[in-house]
């Protein structure tokens, strides 16, 4: 039996990367079945044991332990989870403010995943070239406030060639998931940051301001300077999914942090008396579009299944 990584998931099947060779694998039955709750129950990024069914191709017959994962509700079965990457070191989540438009509560909602997990998330602020006078000051304080919080950000351009070294330096000798909508330029900016990928890049839908999806299916990339990317498809919206509602504001560092001054140590921070929370929210000392996501998050109504307050 051969171990390897799991580099690509093409729908039908996988490479694997073993010390010798890239295999087209697919996964046993018994796998599949094996009570996962999962559409994808092998993730880019997992580490696995395989049977060889011939020179160029296998079988997966385990997945070995995980150390992480990104998950989020699958968009269809909303009761089953889709796994973004496993085994990663950091998420470099990509934010445009337009072309196309990403909202707090998205970004938000995938720091929360990453919490969970105890992930490192980079935020990069893209396309700073395109920004009216009027939108910097949106800009410049989305940055300081989730730099305050504790989250690595980066302005980048790559028409002006900006944050692109600072972007180099924070993936190197590390596995990073980069990830946002489509559009937002993942793909372009892997491609700036190591020119010899020279992978696909996508456009804007004029119709819509959304991105058109050019990377189908999760890919695995090794960088010349020491560094592995997973390049996932654009991602409209992210569910949580196995969280407890009780849990959630913990993952919101500077909500856990001054929780601890609630009057009630079970305070959910949403109707209770004495919410050293929501007195924080009013005085400015958390940002009011941080709280409104974790409202989203708790209150959300597509997210029946998970366990409530």
């Amino acid at each position: 039996m051969i171990t390897g990584k799991v580099i690509q998931s093409t729908g039908l099947g996988y490479v694997v990367k073993t010390r010798s060779e890239e295999l087209v694998c697919s996964i046993r039955g018994k796998l599949r079945l094996k009570g996962y709750r999962s559409t994808n129950p092998v993730a880019v990024g997992d580490n696995v044991k395989i049977e060889m069914s011939d020179e160029n191709t296998g079988v997966i017959t385990k997945i070995l332990p995980r150390k992480n994962c990104i998950i989020r509700r699958s968009t269809n079965l909303s009761k089953q989870s889709h796994i973004l990457a496993a085994n990663i070191d950091q998420v470099v989540f990509v934010f445009t403010l337009r072309n196309p438009h990403t909202t707090t509560i998205f970004l938000d909602r995938f720091l929360v995943s990453a919490e969970a997990y105890s992930i490192p998330t980079i935020i990069v602020f893209n396309k700073a070239d395109i920004y009216s006078e009027d939108e910097y000051p949106q800009i410049a304080e989305l940055m300081a406030t989730y730099n305050e919080i504790g989250y690595q950000v980066i302005a980048t351009s790559i028409i002006n060639k900006l944050g692109i070294e600072e972007l180099r330096n924070a993936l190197k000798n590390k596995t990073s998931l980069i990830a946002g909508h489509s559009g937002v330029g993942k793909t372009a900016l892997i491609n700036t940051v190591s020119p010899d990928m020279n992978l696909k890049i996508g456009d804007i839908s004029e119709a819509h301001n959304t991105g058109k999806h050019t990377t189908t299916y999760a890919k695995m990339h090794y960088l010349p300077f020491n560094a592995w990317i997973i390049d996932s498809p654009g991602i409209k919206a992210f569910g949580i999914i196995e969280l407890k509602n009780e849990e959630i504001y913990h993952y919101f560092p500077e909500i856990f942090k001054i929780s601890k001054d609630c009057k009630y140590y079970n305070c959910t921070h949403i109707n209770e008396p004495e919410c050293a929370v929501k007195d924080a929210v009013e005085d400015g000392k958390i940002a009011w579009w941080r709280y409104k996501s974790y409202l989203n998050i708790v209150l959300d109504e597509n997210d029946k299944h998970r366990p409530s307050l």
